[in-house]
């Protein structure tokens, strides 16, 4: 399951982060935790599908930009061999997802399927004007979603310029 290789690739972080003595925020754990919970339930019981896959997918993404915000402190060679690898995860998703009769998309709505995108929840550390200012240098379309997230989606490589870029001014303000 695609859900289940994400995972996978944030629990490896996180483990790679301890071992350079990195501290874990609790909340960023529990998401994990919640985040793993859900794809189990998801694996027993296909008849909620949307639902559980925007709550997997929202814990994945908050797990996500938390932990690469803080690699850009070992470096970019550490930065890229992560997102390379969550990357090859997160096509696992999209090969799952490709639609049968009876398939649930499991994308979010109105990006377009060769897009990558990223959800981010605004914050004082991460206002929401900075989240469109660097989505507009990036060429990012960027959206406010009825659940308070900002959805930013566009080309591979800007998605990632914008995620370097965010955590460089993430880095700043901390």
């Amino acid at each position: 399951m695609g859900y289940e290789a994400v995972w996978k690739v944030l629990a490896d972080m996180i483990v790679e982060f301890r071992r350079k003595g990195e501290q874990i925020p609790v909340n960023v754990m529990e998401d994990l935790r919640s985040a793993k919970t859900l794809i189990q339930v998801l694996k027993a019981d296909r008849t909620r599908t949307d639902a559980l896959v925007t709550q997997i997918e929202q814990y994945l993404e908050n797990v996500e930009f938390h932990l690469f915000s803080e690699a850009q402190k070992f470096g970019e060679a550490f930065f890229e061999d992560w997102m390379q690898k969550l990357s090859k995860a997160r096509e696992k998703i999209f090969q799952e997802s490709v639609p049968t009769t009876s398939s649930v998309s499991q994308f979010v709505p109105g990006v377009p399927r060769e897009k990558h995108w990223i959800r981010i929840q605004p914050s004082s550390d991460t206002p929401e004007e900075l989240i469109r200012k660097i989505a507009a240098e990036e060429d990012l379309s960027c959206e406010l979603q009825e659940d308070g997230y900002i959805l930013v989606s566009g080309e591979k490589e800007r998605v990632k310029s914008f995620i370097k870029k965010m955590a460089r001014k993430h880095e700043i303000v901390s």
